[in-house]
């Protein structure tokens, strides 16, 4: 948005930024899983740069009300104030004293890190002779706000981070005995289709280039099976054997992993403690099993399962099965249910670390594919929101035949093949 010649702000002393050192896990978090926390950190670093610059070229003072350490990045010729205050009521007080205590009262306008789309025309936008600006967001909030001059009173108990912050605000401002004058509304990047809808906005802003990159950037895997469980929007891509044939791309059905079917219920009776559920997904068996007084731990390398089985009351760790389990050797039940027989691309490694995790009395439930002829090795990769892919994952395709096989190998009897609804099991034990 450009602001005409004639409607800038030509007396903006002093621009002040409230800003938090962007380090993983701090900032942006709900850009996550869309993102990493490494990812959404560098989106935050890139929005904040963008609104220094933005600062710079309005040719007023700029300040940065910092919270956290330093960055290297930093201009050396912007003074840098710490964030002091329990509750952003309270820093953004203080931001405004501070930048202005030896300064004297000038017209001073802060915003936040969460418009990279704001240019400097914007930020120059005419007041219209009021003692205050106020510029809403669309999510209730506000993106930014100027005074005349400083005076206790215009935030300290004002609700922050609500639908209705930005209302509560100009009520508190009116109330002191100011005129405001409203700036245009902003969207503040929250969630990942905020940082898509300020890209459209500015393209070339460092942030939008920083969010190309990242989502032409293939991504770990784990950060699909997250969003798929959190909102859904991933697609598989199956690589095609045939050199030439394009991949087979279809919708990633987590829905089947939420809620138990009566085919769960059939595997959970066949089951005896301690159970591990190996890719438990969002912990539907492990919540069944434990309903029964089963203990059941679920291992699955995705955050988001761990988060929802344990939303579920059940046990769940963050562990690939090829990394140390607790209690290797005296599970009772193993279950590799929804195809996870394909987990690493090899069943032969996989069944011979089951039998490692298994007791000697123990048995292993196994889903294999109902086409009893496949034994496929292949590649999935996952695709999701803005069109990110993953990285690819070796996965493979196992019918009964096939498992049989694998599982002698592996030192494991198979002693059951059974089916039903239209999907197929396999019961495996230790071999004597």
């Amino acid at each position: 948005m450009t602001t005409p010649p004639d409607l800038r702000c030509r007396d903006l002393d002093t621009v002040i930024i409230l800003a938090k050192s962007p380090q993983p896990g701090r900032v942006k978090t709900r850009l996550t899983p869309d993102f990493s926390p490494s990812e959404a950190a560098a989106l935050a670093a890139a929005a904040i740069r963008d609104t220094l610059a933005a600062a710079r070229a309005t040719g007023a003072r700029t300040v940065l009300a910092w919270d956290g350490p330093p960055t290297r990045w930093l201009p050396d010729d912007v003074p840098v104030h710490p964030q002091r205050g329990k509750g952003l009521d309270e820093r953004l007080d203080h931001a405004f004293r501070d930048a202005l205590a030896d300064h004297g009262d000038q017209p001073t306008l802060l915003v936040g890190m969460d418009t990279p789309q704001v240019g400097a025309d914007d930020l120059l936008a005419d007041w219209h002779g009021a003692d205050a600006v106020l510029g809403l967001c669309e999510d209730g909030g506000y993106w930014a706000i100027g005074l005349r001059r400083y005076q206790p009173g215009l935030f300290v108990g004002v609700p922050m981070s609500t639908t209705h912050t930005g209302e509560a605000q100009l009520e508190r401002l009116v109330s002191q005995g100011l005129s405001v004058h409203l700036l245009p509304m902003q969207r503040d990047v929250d969630e990942p289709a905020d940082a898509a809808a300020a890209v459209a906005l500015a393209p070339e802003t460092r942030f939008a280039k920083t969010f190309r990159r990242l989502v032409a950037t293939p991504c770990d895997p784990t950060l699909m099976f997250d969003i798929a469980l959190t909102r859904g929007g991933v697609h598989l891509e199956w690589a095609s054997p045939v050199e030439g044939r394009p991949a087979h791309r279809q919708p990633l059905d987590v829905a089947s992993w939420l809620t138990m079917s009566g085919v769960d219920e059939l595997i959970v009776s066949r089951c005896s403690g301690p159970v591990i559920d190996v890719g438990c997904g969002p912990g539907r068996f492990v919540e069944a099993l434990s309903a029964r007084g089963l203990p059941a731990l679920g291992i699955d390398v995705s955050g988001a399962s761990i988060v929802q089985t344990r939303a579920r009351g059940g046990s769940a760790l963050l562990r690939d099965v090829f990394q140390p389990i607790p209690g290797e050797g005296r599970w009772q039940t193993l279950l590799l249910a929804d195809g996870n027989v394909g987990i690493g691309g090899d069943p032969l490694l996989l069944l011979h670390r089951c039998g490692q995790l298994l007791s000697p009395e123990g048995w292993a439930l196994v889903e294999v594919d109902p086409d009893e002829r496949v034994d496929l090795r292949t590649e999935v990769t996952l695709t999701g929101p803005w069109g990110r892919r993953s990285l690819p994952i070796p996965w493979a395709k196992v019918g009964a035949t096939a498992l049989l096989r694998y599982a002698a190998q592996a030192g494991l009897l198979a002693v059951e093949d059974w089916r039903v609804d239209g999907r197929a099991f396999v019961t495996l034990r230790q071999a004597a």
